[in-house]
């Protein structure tokens, strides 16, 4: 720790200024993008203006997260095979928005998932559902980003109080807020397009220094880290973290369920296929986005299984304190390839590979601020507050003053969840996703009986279910990683409660159609059929 605290102090101004260089970049296009922003189309979809390869692109931006960059490292490094299956899931779950997702999204809404769910249903009760569940998932969201912010900028000036994580936390906040209030859905593409390609680019350099080191061999790079971890092939095999019990298997199972089955229901993922000007279009992004994404997936494995090799757990730990969340291995990797703590080298590409980190961090919370802010004035405060009578100009002021409302309160519980993993705070965000928000789309979209009864308890179900299972659950008490670990009031067994939420929600749906009696408008759902399949009258 002394050694990475003394580089890390030596090159402090190296490394604030590539930091400041970014967000002097980012700010620029912010204000650029926002000078551009004449309408609610412009600020909530950017003009429905991108290619399909540019939102391919910012997809990727969205999507390739803290969790992805910091957290799926970490668990990699830290549990070898089975941190690797985050990325499966991850990365699986595109097929789900290709399939059934993104064409008749993009045909039947404007900007927010909402406007699907009410195009057939009373506007009020069900926008008014969807807009709380938006908000929800998107602070868990928004939580997982904050905490490995915190951690980054830790890591960088080699301190170990709380004080710095802190004023992390609040300056990032600040940022996010900034750039989705001047920049609104055009600045944030392009912010998430540039950090998508610094992102790609950091991880190609280090997979092929970590791959160097190793012959270009990854049998040796696989055999170096089971020898390092401790574990021998058990490293290798799967079983480390969800094979000891029976209850870790559900907990797998229940993971692997959030994770496919969460993307197609993730608020800041959806809107962006409002941001293309066809279904076509909105089809090419996702096919650009699977590629993207699934060539970073295949690099996570040499950065986890390298930070396993020439980082370690105790070199994790050093830095992170008794508990390692595995947050850091990812920077500390980078460090030990340009030459080891206290090199120049070590600190330029530990200064480098935060900046990317922190770069993905800001894409992304500004990515989900704007979803959520959106949802808020769209939703509720246009269609349900003002009944459809607030005019343009006011809609999206308040969807900046919801932005702010929104980045006070993910700051503020931000500064409580420093402990927890990046990647397991953002498969809870996936498995409220899937429960609340994915039944009530494909309902919508798929079944001409669905009521207004139905979609209603479907949310609210899936939503409530999962956020009171993850409250009694061993993420916030009863274990050693939990947010409080000197507590224990958890009765529910699993760390994910997709497994139980996830059918929940689907039930739900079901259940509050059949016992509402109310008839299904079928001329409606007629319109919302053709319109999907085909385009017609799409916004």
């Amino acid at each position: 720790m002394t050694l990475l605290a003394s580089s890390a102090t030596e090159h402090r101004g190296l490394t604030m200024s590539l930091f400041g260089l970014f967000v002097a970049a980012t700010l620029v296009i912010t204000v650029w993008a926002g000078r551009q922003n004449r309408s609610a189309a412009d600020f909530y979809a950017g003009g429905r203006g991108f290619t399909g390869f540019q939102n391919g692109l910012a997809i990727s931006g969205d999507y390739m997260s803290a969790a992805s960059f910091l957290g799926i490292a970490g668990l990699i490094a830290l549990n070898g095979y089975d941190g690797f299956l985050y990325s499966i899931g991850f990365l699986v779950a595109w097929l789900v928005a290709l399939l059934l997702i993104a064409e008749p999204l993009r045909n039947s809404g404007r900007f927010t998932m909402a406007d699907v769910l009410a195009f057939r249903m009373r506007q009020r009760p069900v926008r008014t559902a969807a807009g709380v569940s938006t908000i929800v998932v998107s602070i868990f969201y928004l939580l997982a980003q904050m905490v490995g912010a915190g951690a980054l900028v830790a890591l960088l000036l080699g301190v170990t109080g709380e004080g710095a994580k802190r004023w992390t936390i609040l300056a990032v906040g600040a940022l996010m807020i900034v750039y989705v209030v001047i920049g609104g859905m055009k600045g944030t593409t392009w912010v998430q397009i540039v950090k998508a390609v610094l992102l790609i680019a950091g991880a190609a350099l280090m997979t092929v220094l970590v791959l160097a080191k190793y012959h270009f061999n990854p049998s040796e790079l696989l055999g170096a880290a089971a020898k390092a971890s401790g574990k021998g092939a058990a490293f290798l095999e799967p079983g480390l973290k969800y094979g000891a019990s029976n209850t870790s298997k559900l907990d797998f199972i229940s993971l692997g369920i959030a994770l496919v089955l969460g993307t197609a229901g993730l608020p800041h993922i959806l809107v962006r296929f409002y941001t293309v000007p066809t279904a076509k279009a909105a089809r090419k992004s996702v096919l650009w986005a699977i590629g993207i994404i699934g060539v970073f997936y295949l690099m996570t494995l040499a950065l986890g299984f390298g930070a396993a090799a020439l980082v370690g757990k105790s070199g994790m730990a050093a830095v992170e304190g008794k508990t390692v969340s595995g947050n850091t291995a990812a920077p500390l990797l980078a460090e030990q390839l340009g030459g080891g703590a206290g090199t120049t080298g070590g600190a330029v590409m530990l200064a480098v590979i935060s900046a990317v980190a922190f770069a993905t961090i800001l894409a992304v919370v500004a990515g989900l601020t704007l979803a959520s802010s959106a949802s808020f004035a769209h939703d509720l405060y246009a269609n349900v507050i003002r009944r459809g009578k607030a005019g343009e100009k006011e809609e999206v002021l308040s969807a900046k003053w919801a932005a702010v409302a929104i980045g006070a309160v993910a700051i503020v519980l931000s500064l409580f969840a420093g402990k927890l993993s990046t990647a397991a705070l953002v498969a809870l965000a996936f498995a409220v996703a899937a429960s609340a928000n994915l039944p009530t789309l494909l309902y919508s979209l798929f079944w001409k009986r669905f009521t207004t009864a139905g979609a209603v308890s479907s949310v609210y179900a899936g939503l409530i279910s999962s956020v009171v299972l993850v409250a009694f659950s061993p993420v916030l008490s009863g274990g050693k990683s939990s947010l409080f670990p000197n507590a224990d009031f958890h009765w529910f067994p699993l760390e994910n409660p997709g497994l139980v939420s996830i059918p929940i929600g689907f039930l739900a749906g079901w259940i509050g159609t059949l016992l509402s009696g109310e008839p299904a408008d079928e001329a409606k759902y007629a319109e919302l059929e053709v319109r999907s399949l085909t385009g017609l009258g799409a916004h």
